[in-house]
């Protein structure tokens, strides 16, 4: 006898209820989906009416299809039959995602740079910050730095511009300042990456963001990681997956669990690596997203490789290896390549482990090459061609006024010559040879001079230091050195064109020159000078920028490779009555420490400044009645241990003109 189930006080027999269920559970789908597509064109319907042209309004009624690409190429459609630029626009953007999710990078490039076109000319702030930040970010999975960061930047400088800055707004101010963390991981500045990601943190909690706080809290965990700091990245891509859990966010999740699978296996944790690595493979094959498809293979065969499964894991690595050549995906065949090389090691196949490991090598330079240089010779190239071409307009300048110099030297020559008996046309002859070869001398020290000081590497490092608080918004900072370096510059250039300049100038630019050198060190070095009060330095001429080497050589050799208690002491005071004496004291490592690390260095720092300088100084001496002096003093404690270096120059002041006078 059938069992009855009571209900309403009515009786149903059991059969019939399964025949119910069932028919309801098939229907459902159908009902779903005929309901979503209903709800389509209910807002394609209001979007003809009402023609909205404001981002809010448009994701209001199509963020729940903006993952649907062929809903986004009706609208996409629709809207330029209808001439509604701005749905065009989130439409394209929206499809540009679309492609980025499945590793279409170049397709997903020009949807989102169509996008930013009509922004452009509907003069729309919202869609044109869009549109930049998801260019940068298909440049960023495509490991190009500099395009990434410049498109980042360009969203940023028009976010923050904007003085009521909408919703909209504010969230891409977010998204741009954990997109330039991320390329901040990429050049291996985890520090910096963590501090874009901590701001960007801060703007998601205040909008109640899940999304973005689920992104961010994953991109603080894999710089902990990096660092090592492998419990505090476990944690956070633990908050990560507890945000995407709400949101349910699927490739979220394969990104979390992956990122926990590689945490369990440098933790030796193998069986729950395995189980949690094989749930993000099941998640990206469903989701389909080719670059996390890659990873989640090579995950998983690392952790079997691990736990000595290497026919599993051997298998699951070509997998891996497959997909991630097929999309170019670099970073994945490299890490591919790797394990594969530590697998046949361990089954003793050696010639396959050398070839996976030279291809992981050969392809990791590259990457490094291609990734941490690219954007830095991009700029260098820029600075170095500028400078350049400013040196050759200078050089062909200084050559104009050679000639010149030579051509009236000439007919000076040959009008003594015919004015003056042959004798004395010989002697002035000798006596203007003699002083062409004494002027050329100097002009050549002043040209080597001027090289020395305008380093390329000195201003780019400068300017460097420079856009790096620029680019950490640190505005006074950056204010307070681009003054400095500025000025630093004018002197050089006006010290450049003049043989000697006062003591007060000189002491003048070398303190604006130890403030720009000390960016680099952190502001660490204690820089001090002291000048004798019975000494006038505007009175006293010395050779321009004639201290600049000495302390450059107290910086790079002395202190440089020191930790920390960085001391430069600059003093001015008499010692006899025809010189003034100048001793430049560091508490450095030595000289012969700084030999032997030189020694040991790749690229070694030449110190000719000190040579060019001392044949400025024979010149200089010329004119007066005594002789330059410098004497490097190496300083020991009581235990004769190094503790710095102390150079004396004595410069003359007594003038020979005045003696005669």
């Amino acid at each position: 006898m059938a069992t009855t189930i009571i209900h309403n006080k009515k009786k149903i027999p059991t059969p019939t209820l399964l025949v119910v269920l069932i028919s309801l559970m098939l229907w459902l789908p159908v009902w779903s989906q005929t309901n979503n597509a209903s709800d389509f064109e209910a807002n394609m319907t209001y979007l003809k009416q009402f023609k909205p042209n404001r981002f809010s309004t448009l994701d209001s009624l199509f963020r729940r299809f903006d993952r649907d690409s062929i809903k986004m190429k009706s609208l996409i459609s629709t809207s330029r039959t209808m001439n509604a630029s701005a749905a065009e626009s989130y439409a394209l953007n929206a499809l540009g995602v679309i492609y980025r999710n499945v590793s279409l990078y170049e397709q997903s490039i020009a949807t989102h740079e169509q996008a930013k076109a009509i922004a452009d000319q509907i003069n729309d702030e919202e869609l044109k910050i869009i549109s930049l930040n998801n260019i940068g970010v298909a440049y960023r999975r495509m490991d190009l730095v500099k395009p990434a960061l410049d498109y980042h930047t360009q969203a940023l400088d028009i976010a923050r511009s904007i003085k009521n800055p909408s919703e909209t707004v504010s969230y891409n101010i977010a998204v741009s300042q954990n997109s330039i963390g991320n390329i901040y991981l990429i050049l291996e500045q985890y520090e910096l990456a963590i501090k874009q990601f901590q701001k960007s943190l801060s703007i998601e909690k205040q909008s109640g963001n899940r999304l973005g706080l689920a992104i961010n809290y994953q991109n603080i965990g894999y710089a902990n990681e990096a660092q090592g700091n492998l419990e505090s990245a476990l944690r956070n891509y633990k908050l990560s997956l507890e945000y995407n859990e709400q949101i349910n966010s699927n490739l979220g999740r394969v990104i979390c669990y992956n990122s926990i699978g590689q945490v369990y296996i440098k933790q030796q944790k193998y069986l729950d690596a395995k189980v949690i690595i094989e749930k993000a493979l099941a998640k990206a094959l469903q989701i389909g997203d080719q670059f996390y498809i890659a990873a989640s293979y090579i995950n998983l065969g690392w952790v079997q490789k691990e736990m000595e499964q290497l026919s599993k894991a051997e298998a699951n690595l070509k997998k891996g290896l497959e997909v991630a050549t097929s999309y170019n995906l670099n970073l994945s065949i490299v890490e591919a390549n790797k394990h594969l090389s530590e697998l046949y090691t361990k089954t003793d196949d050696y010639q396959l482990a050398y070839n996976h490991y030279k291809a992981s090598i050969d392809l990791e330079k590259t990457i490094n090459n291609e990734r941490n240089l690219r954007y830095v010779n991009d700029v260098i190239i820029q600075y170095e061609n500028e400078a350049k071409n400013k040196e050759i307009k200078a050089l062909a300048s200084e050559n104009q006024i050679v000639k010149s110099k030579l051509e009236r030297n000439k007919k000076i020559f040959w009008y003594s010559m015919l004015a003056l008996a042959i004798i004395v046309g010989i002697l002035v002859a000798l006596y203007r040879n003699r002083q062409l070869e004494q002027e050329k001398q100097i002009l050549t020290l002043e040209q080597d001079m001027l090289r020395s000081q305008m380093n390329p590497h000195f201003i780019f490092n400068s300017l460097n230091s420079i856009k790096l608080y620029i680019i950490n918004n640190e505005k006074e900072n950056a204010v307070y050195y681009l003054n400095k370096f500025s000025k630093l510059i004018r002197k050089i250039l006006i010290a450049s064109s003049e043989k000697e300049s006062s003591l007060e100038d000189e002491l003048d630019t070398m303190k604006l020159y130890m403030n720009i050198e000390n960016i680099r060190f952190s502001n660490e070095i204690d820089f001090e000078i002291k000048v004798d009060d019975v000494i006038n330095t505007a009175s006293i001429k010395v050779p321009s920028l004639v201290l600049q080497p000495f302390l450059e050589n107290a910086l790079w050799h002395g202190l440089s490779s020191k930790k920390e208690n960085k001391k430069i002491s600059l003093q001015v005071y008499r010692t006899q009555d025809d010189y003034v004496r100048i001793s430049i004291t560091d508490n450095g490592i030595g000289r012969e420490e700084a030999e032997k690390i030189n020694r040991d260095k790749l690229l070694k720092r030449k110190s000719v400044g000190i040579a060019i300088t001392k044949a400025r100084l024979t010149n200089f001496s010329k004119s007066y009645t005594h002789d330059y002096h410098i004497e490097i003093e190496d300083l020991y404690d009581n235990n004769q241990n190094p503790i710095g270096t102390k150079v004396l120059i004595d410069i003359p002041t007594r003038s020979t003109i005045l003696r005669t006078a």
